[in-house]
């Protein structure tokens, strides 16, 4: 049995990051042609796009900044002008920033949060969810994190921003449900990714004895999990918040 996204297109906001370009390879291979977003790193975005086009997809480079509505609407007007249309969207570009206590974290980094998580959610969602709508058919797959349910100290402006962004997702799917489209979050752990292999920091014995299955996830895995939510095997899962952390956070009934 396989993944099939041929025909569709994706789009994948952060597509140049650790996790995003895996994202976007993997749902290239399983067939969508992919809308490869970045804020920055162009160099990476080409790069991505010439790996696109080795597996066999079409690939379309878009520059935007995600907390900027106007940027995001930009970008759809790109987008569409190439005469494209997007079938499913990834929200996993988020802003980074030095972690600390809440009586010592600045507030422009709780804004920047709210703004790159909540506020990108939203702008995606009003961008892109009404053409949706017309085509009865759509995906709304957000990436948010098992610190939403953690709530460890230090983590404050990174919880609150997926935390509101959670809400968003939530409520999203219970409003656009009836048009065929689906909307869920997946919520990585602590992901072992390309910059960790290159360092050699592949583990961490504090972190993976907390674990249920004592080691932390790929970033191929939580790929995956996008890949299987974006494709049609997925096609009765909504307003779903699902941890691929091997059990570290676990929502309870």
């Amino acid at each position: 049995m396989k993944l099939d996204l041929a025909n569709k297109t994706a789009l994948v906001t952060g597509a140049t990051g650790d996790l995003g370009r895996v994202m976007a390879r993997t749902l290239a291979k399983c067939g969508a042609n992919i809308v490869i977003h970045y804020n920055s790193n162009e160099i990476k975005a080409k790069e991505l796009q010439r790996e696109m086009s080795e597996i066999g997809v079409e690939a379309l480079i878009v520059k935007a900044d995600v907390t900027s509505e106007k940027q995001l609407n930009e970008m759809k007007d790109t987008i569409a002008a190439q005469g494209w249309h997007i079938d499913i969207v990834v929200a996993n570009a988020v802003i980074q920033y030095e972690w600390t206590t809440i009586l010592n974290q600045a507030a422009a980094d709780y804004v920047s949060q709210f703004e790159s998580c909540v506020m990108q959610s939203v702008y995606l969602a009003k961008a892109f969810v009404p053409a949706m709508i017309e085509r009865k058919y759509g995906r709304m797959i957000g990436i948010n994190t098992e610190c939403a349910m953690q709530n460890f100290a230090g983590q404050s402006a990174y919880t609150a921003g997926k935390r509101g962004m959670d809400g968003i997702y939530r409520v999203l799917a219970k409003e656009v449900g009836e048009h065929g489209i689906t909307v869920n979050q997946i919520a990585p752990g602590w992901t072992i990714s390309d910059r960790d292999r290159a360092n050699n920091t592949e583990h961490s014995e504090s972190y993976e004895k907390t674990v249920p299955l004592k080691r932390r996830g790929t970033d191929q895995e939580i790929a995956n999990a996008v890949a299987f939510l974006a494709s049609d095997m997925a096609s009765f899962i909504t307003g779903a918040y699902i941890p691929v952390n091997g059990g570290n956070v676990m929502p309870a009934i």
